[in-house]
């Protein structure tokens, strides 16, 4: 999961960065002390799944960032911080998931991600692997795709990070949620990171280009299809951020 905290006050920042670890001791977060560095890392890949938002910054405008932020990505949740209920209304204006006044608190945490994952419970799913002697968990949602290399599988995550395992394709494949497509024998993506769809191929949001199956081609492009076609009425029924 990829969390964001954007304060200009450094003590602030580690106040919600204590917050966060008392809600759970792994939690990882970016830490930003203005918006313009938070909105340039907004936009690389996966977007951020939970922003913690600080509404007064010197010269700036937390709800106006959120605004900024909520064009780049509809799905990621935003969580005011600030030390005044004023803007509550406007938080709410642009579907924040929750209203946090300084200082915060686990349990002020905690509730944020309990809606978090009311409204995108595919980001609780994860998947296990055996990497070298070690287990690694890894979240779904941060894997760009699979392929079978030289009797292993290669997992490429979010931002090119790579995980090689042992494992069949096929068994992890059954692991996988439905956002995932195998388009030949050796490669399995997850569609989400799909940035063009072509005849013969797809075009990853990395610049990866991976070939599909010559005889399954029309199957594969279909189900790609359906599978936008999907996204697009869950957020027209508002089951999406």
């Amino acid at each position: 999961m990829r969390i964001a905290v954007c304060d200009d006050d450094p003590y602030e920042r580690e106040q919600m960065i204590q917050a966060l670890r008392a809600w759970d001791p792994a939690a990882q977060a970016e830490c930003f002390s203005d918006g313009a560095s938070l909105l340039a890392a907004a936009r690389r890949t996966p977007p951020f799944d939970i922003v913690f938002l600080d509404i007064y910054m010197p010269g700036e405008n937390g709800v106006e960032i959120a605004g900024h932020l909520r064009k780049t990505s509809s799905r990621t949740g935003l969580v005011f911080v600030t030390n005044s209920e004023d803007h509550a209304l406007d938080a709410f204006s642009l579907s924040a998931l929750h209203y946090l006044v300084k200082p915060v608190t686990a349990q002020g945490v905690a509730e944020a991600f309990r809606r978090l994952k009311e409204l995108r419970p595919e980001l609780m799913k994860t998947i296990s692997l055996t990497v070298g002697r070690n287990t690694q968990t890894v979240p779904m949602d941060h894997i760009c795709y699979l392929a079978s290399a030289s009797h292993a599988v290669e997992i490429v995550l979010a931002e090119d990070q790579k995980l090689r395992v042992w494992t069949p394709l096929g068994e992890l494949e059954q692991k996988l949620s439905r956002n995932f497509l195998k388009i030949n024998r050796g490669i399995i993506v997850n569609m989400d990171y799909i940035e063009e769809m072509r005849t013969k191929s797809c075009i990853m949001q990395n610049g990866q280009e991976l070939f599909l199956a010559v005889r399954e081609r029309g199957a594969i492009c279909a189900a790609y299809q359906d599978y936008l076609l999907d996204r697009l009425s869950r957020k027209k029924g508002g089951q999406e951020l």
